[in-house]
């Protein structure tokens, strides 16, 4: 059986298993962009505020594009703004796994 659908398939699917990898520096930017931007909605220690908590635990039961998709486009007749002018997919996905890991310090 020739190999080369296998190869091609597999060339295919890396960009899509592969998450952008972010600068130290604008890992940082992202860190503070959470605990000041959104912690003034969600509470500074991301407990819960106005906007919901943002722990591990809250967010346990919710689906992680669910997330992704709310920070880039907000949601409508509510506080929560859309990011997507700001924040690049990569980085939201990158800061909900963070928010996911429960790992929301400085790098």
């Amino acid at each position: 059986m020739p190999r080369r659908p296998f190869i091609l398939l597999a060339l295919l699917l890396i960009p899509f298993s592969l998450h952008a990898e972010l600068s130290a520096e604008r890992q940082r930017e992202l860190i503070h962009l959470l605990k000041h931007d959104c912690g003034s909605c969600h509470g500074m220690t991301l407990q819960g505020g106005l906007g919901s908590a943002l722990t591990p635990e809250a967010l346990a039961s919710r689906p992680a594009e669910l997330m992704v998709s709310t920070i880039l486009d907000g949601r409508p007749g509510t506080p929560m703004p859309p990011w997507r002018s700001m924040l690049t997919r990569e980085e939201v996905e990158w800061l909900v796994d963070k928010l996911y890991e429960g790992d929301t310090n400085v790098p």
